[in-house]
């Protein structure tokens, strides 16, 4: 599969997602792109104690269909800017999953 997105990066075991968080929203979901290189993608949880974090890793859980522990901190645990590793080795299956994820973006705001 082709790599042309500054903000998923594939690898034999997963990819990466890069992703700007924006907390304390009134709704959770993926919202487009930010500044070309990040997903935007809003959280009702309060960036307090950790909450929007969690909320963060409950929500793409949710939506790629993978397990909590198969995500990854790579960078941005404090910050609105963040780098994660989607853990899938599966071909098919994470082939499946950034398509999807192409998809939405695609037909988001």
């Amino acid at each position: 599969m082709a790599n042309d997105t500054p903000y998923i990066k594939e690898t034999p075991t997963g990819f990466y997602l890069s992703v700007r968080v924006l907390p304390g929203a009134k709704h959770s979901g993926i919202e487009g792109i930010w500044n070309n290189q990040f997903i935007k993608i809003t959280l009702r949880s309060p960036a307090v104690d950790g909450k929007a974090n969690e909320a963060l890793i409950e929500y793409l859980s949710d939506i790629l269909k993978v397990k909590k522990k198969s995500i990854f901190w790579v960078t941005g645990q404090t910050s609105r800017c963040k780098l994660l590793f989607i853990e899938i080795s599966e071909v098919k299956e994470k082939e499946e999953r950034i398509t999807w994820l192409k998809h939405i973006l695609l037909t988001e705001k």
